[in-house]
């Protein structure tokens, strides 16, 4: 019997809509088999800064129990699937962050050969959401990672329009992720863990 694929769903949200999202990827993952962990990144900003946000410290509050990521669960994971907002077109700092912590992993080659994935959410239309994932896979390259995006592989992409990752357009954090966005969350986690165990099973054979 092959072995259970082991998903780690990392991610960065303020207010809470690329937390919903990260849910979702969690959720589609489980559904599709795999072991999964969902980590938050560390918070960076002041307390001061996150209590001038009534959204911010809410979710800051409701959030407080997910454990923070560690390398360790990327030496753990067969999968990994990133989320973040944007900031100006790239990752938000937080989770940028915690990949630069990566240094010792990366220098011992043991982020290569897995699967990545990732999505975002945007203020506003468009926003950065192309740069901010492909930002990411770039750092997916140096890994020696295999990306994995949605593509056009469901009828539901004509839809939502980003073949690169799953994304959404919140104004500011006032609209929570629709269908469309949460689909392609969905979507984004099969298709990881579908080439995922594909990828786990030919290499131990």
């Amino acid at each position: 019997m092959a072995a259970q694929t082991k998903v780690a769903v990392i991610y960065y949200s303020a207010t809470g809509i690329t937390y919903q999202m990260a849910q979702a990827v969690c959720e589609a993952a489980g559904e599709a088999g795999a072991d999964v962990r969902l980590r938050k990144v560390r918070e960076l900003a002041p307390d001061e800064a996150i209590r001038s946000n009534s959204g911010w410290q809410a979710h800051h509050l409701e959030t407080q129990d997910v454990p923070e990521a560690m390398v360790d669960d990327l030496s753990w994971a067969d999968v990994v699937i990133m989320g973040a907002p944007t900031r100006y077109g790239m990752v938000a700092a937080q989770l940028k962050q915690f990949i630069d912590t990566t240094g010792p992993l990366w220098a011992k080659g043991a982020l290569a050969n897995k699967v990545y994935s990732a999505f975002t959410s945007t203020a506003t239309l468009h926003g950065g959401q192309e740069t901010t994932l492909t930002a990411l896979f770039n750092v997916f390259y140096h890994w020696g990672g295999i990306v994995v995006t949605p593509g056009y592989t469901d009828s539901s992409q004509f839809i939502a329009g980003n073949p690169y990752g799953a994304s959404h357009v919140s104004n500011n954090g006032e609209i929570a992720p629709d269908a469309v966005a949460l689909g392609a969350c969905a979507l984004t986690a099969r298709r990881a863990v579908l080439i995922g165990a594909a990828l786990k099973q030919g290499m131990a054979g």
